[in-house]
């Protein structure tokens, strides 16, 4: 095997270091090229093999006790061998024997069926060199730490008037690294930190209790918000929810939330991914190149963003993926792509493959539906009557249909103005419909792996009282 040995990024190495209680950073590259070549050996006529490692520790406090201390650190290997157009694929520990597994995959893959889409991306489209996306903050933080983080959320929200009783608060620290080897002589690797604080409470008594929520998730430490302040939001939220009521039933001009619009970028997500138009499994597969969505609407996917939550210098198949305008004005430009689903499409991949295990299938990275000029408030005051809608559930979307059904909870709008909670309705559409009707406003936070606005969607309908 030919091996590229792609640069490391300043500092990478020794980040990579401190990923696990090992001096040496070469043993996970030394292990997958190990794969690789006894792949070669055993038969197969490619193959690449992935190592991933990780480790984590978390805190959860319930009323001002410790409720669990959870500590975790794996590191596993998966192996893809390709014998003409069959394929197979193993998973083990990362210190298994290298040609035991290699003698093994191959051995599935002569008698798997034939998939002419399969195969390793083409050498053309592999990266050059692994991009420093500033993923990792090499900050430690202890057990100790954590709990006083998770302590001092619940004890914020708890202190707001109202709140009754507490669901739990919890603070968390890991990393995570991935390194990729292929037969077609790509070798890179990257490593990712992420932190978390997170608080739930109830407020009211009996059968009027209302639960909320709030939490800050970032790759370093020092962007998280303070845990006071993510207490006291989530206490702040649950409180505003008491004494909600039925809505008429009818049809509807709703605001989603920040919160629950992202839910409505991943709907588009899952639409245009391309292993779903391949498999015809998508309402939006025969609509390339035409209007999706208002022309308000634009929906860009980034993997090299800095410090981004789903961010990646190159995807599960060696590939560095560009900045895309998934959707344009309104009109759809691209689908999400690995290489055999681009293969299955007539296409070439975009560098949207992400590995899950042994498999790599088309994904979104930093997703987002860009901001309108609009604010939420200027929204939400020009409905004389509306719903804002700050929670969803239940499991009624359609991705074939797009038909979308799901229970919701919120506020009513009242002449421009919030004007009471309102729980146990139900909001209903196409999200084809839905994408055509939506005006996006001005407040996106990217720090998301799906992220969007405050959206208002026209012309829903409510089934309620």
């Amino acid at each position: 095997m030919v091996r590229q040995h792609l640069p490391f990024p300043t500092g990478l190495k020794n980040r990579i270091e401190c990923m696990a209680d090992t001096s040496d950073a070469g043993k996970l590259t030394d292990r997958v090229a190990a794969l690789v070549e006894a792949a070669r050996k055993a038969g197969a006529d490619a193959a690449d093999a992935v190592a991933v490692r990780g480790r984590s520790t978390g805190v959860s406090v319930r009323l001002g006790k410790v409720e669990s201390t959870e500590a975790s650190e794996a590191e596993d290997v998966s192996l893809r061998v390709f014998v003409g157009n069959r394929v197979a694929s193993v998973s083990a520990t990362a210190a298994s024997d290298p040609l035991v597994l290699a003698e093994r995959a191959v051995a599935m893959a002569r008698v798997s069926p034939e998939d002419p889409y399969q195969g390793l991306a083409d050498p053309a489209l592999l990266a050059t060199r692994t991009r420093d996306l500033d993923l990792f903050d090499a900050t430690e933080v202890t057990a100790d730490q954590l709990k006083e983080a998770a302590l001092a959320a619940e004890a914020a929200a708890l202190a707001v008037k109202g709140v009754t009783n507490s669901s739990g608060s919890n603070a968390s620290a890991g990393l995570g690294g991935l390194v990729l080897a292929t037969s077609h002589g790509f070798l890179g690797q990257y490593v990712a930190s992420r932190f978390s604080r997170s608080a739930s409470v109830i407020a009211g008594e009996g059968t009027g209790m209302e639960r909320d929520y709030d939490f800050s998730s970032h790759q370093h430490l020092a962007d998280l918000d303070a845990p006071e302040d993510i207490g006291r939001k989530a206490g702040e939220r649950a409180v505003r929810r008491l004494g909600a009521r039925k809505a008429a039933t009818g049809p509807i001009d709703v605001v989603f939330d920040p919160r629950v619009a992202r839910g409505i970028a991943g709907h588009l997500a899952g639409a245009i991914n391309g292993a779903a138009v391949a498999r015809k499994t998508s309402f939006l597969r025969d609509m390339m190149g035409k209007q999706v969505a208002a022309s308000s609407i634009t929906v860009t996917d980034e993997p090299l963003r800095r410090r981004g939550q789903a961010s990646r210098p190159f995807d599960g198949e060696g590939i560095e993926g560009e900045k895309l305008l998934m959707v344009e004005k309104g009109v759809l430009n691209h689908w999400f792509l690995s290489t055999s689903a681009a293969r299955e499409l007539g296409l070439v991949t975009n560098g949207r493959g992400a590995r899950g295990g042994s498999s790599v299938s088309p994904s979104s990275t930093n997703l987002a539906i860009e901001p309108g000029e609009r604010s939420p408030q200027d929204l939400i005051g020009s409905l004389k009557s509306g719903f804002y809608v700050t929670e969803v559930f239940g499991q009624g979307v359609d991705m074939l249909t797009g038909e979308y059904s799901r229970g919701a909870s919120g506020f009513w709008i009242e002449n421009g103005e919030l004007a009471y909670p309102v729980a146990e309705v139900t909001i209903a559409s196409n999200l084809k419909t839905m994408f055509l009707n939506m005006v996006p406003a001005s407040d996106l936070d990217r720090n998301f792996g799906t992220a969007a606005p405050t959206l208002l969607i026209e012309g829903m309908t409510l089934a309620g009282a």
